[in-house]
């Protein structure tokens, strides 16, 4: 069966829907209407005979035939995307590789590494996405992802980068004071928004007859941080993410355990787009320094 030029949009329609596994981001993506990529679909499903997808209450999971399609579609269009790239007006020797990551991750762990990186690659452009929100992997998104999270999200491979582990630290004038777990508990706690926090660390050091008061509480890692060295408190903080702070001994850590972090750190990107050359570098050179 030869492949015809006006089955282009169905088939750009259905890897998008394929890769989403929902049409309304596909149609998101591709500036159209669910009900103009479910067209799409079910025209592409009629011209081959054979379904693409299971239609349930929740959603689509496409068919064994669905992703033997979507694999070869994606990687289609990986490459010619790829072409479209090079033919852009810029330097010929400069290839771009597009990263969305936490800010605390990115200034605690991440930025102290890169000149490693940078004098290795010297024709990779780095470019940074350090908004909170989860990146879309649409044709103006990144390339790929560092996420914390439990390492399953729909659409995306997954490998697994860095555990984490969290402890209290505070300025060492405050510190000098504070020799147990229930010393800490009397003191004003600064958090962030993670799934864990206070109440798990002070249950693992056995702590349970005060109740913690959580007196400063910020959306990034960093800012608690932050806060905690300028003395208005105890942080709990993220073992890749606090080393700055400990290095130049504004922070130190406190007295009690460790705590296993319940999610980790990984680098995702979209599973029916193979990752470009560069992208590829950045990715082994970034699994190379967590085993470092």
């Amino acid at each position: 069966m030869a492949l015809r030029p006006d089955w282009l949009p169905a088939l750009a329609a259905f890897e998008s829907a394929a890769r989403h596994q929902n049409f309304t981001h596909a149609a998101e993506e591709l500036h159209l209407t669910a009900s103009a990529v479910s067209h799409h679909v079910r025209k592409l499903e009629g011209r081959i005979g054979v379904p693409l997808f299971r239609r349930h209450a929740r959603g689509v999971r496409l068919t064994a035939e669905g992703r033997r399609l979507a694999d070869a579609a994606g990687s289609a269009i990986a490459d010619v995307d790829e072409v479209l790239r090079s033919l852009r007006d810029r330097p010929s020797t400069v290839e771009q590789v597009r990263i969305s990551t936490l800010h605390s991750f990115a200034s605690g762990w991440l930025i102290p590494r890169l000149p490693a990186f940078a004098a290795a690659h010297p024709g990779v452009r780095l470019v940074f996405d350090t908004s909170a929100a989860l990146a879309r992997f649409d044709a103006g998104g990144p390339d790929l992802a560092i996420r914390h999270g439990p390492g399953q999200w729909p659409g995306l491979t997954a490998v697994r980068l860095l555990d984490e582990a969290l402890f209290p630290v505070a300025p060492p004038v405050l510190a000098r004071r504070l020799r147990t777990p229930s010393d800490i508990a009397r003191q004003p706690l600064i958090a962030d928004l993670a799934v864990q926090g206070w109440r798990d660390w002070f249950r693992a050091a056995g702590v349970r007859t005060v109740v913690p008061e959580e007196r400063y509480v910020f959306s990034d890692s960093t800012d608690m941080l932050e806060a905690a060295a300028q003395g208005m408190g105890i942080a709990l903080a993220r073992a890749l993410v606090v080393v700055p702070w400990l290095q130049s001994g504004r922070l130190v850590r406190l007295p009690g355990p460790e705590l296993a972090g319940r999610y980790a750190y990984h680098v995702v990107h979209p599973a029916q787009r193979r990752l470009s050359p560069p992208a590829r570098s950045f990715v082994d050179w970034l699994l190379a320094q967590a085993r470092g």
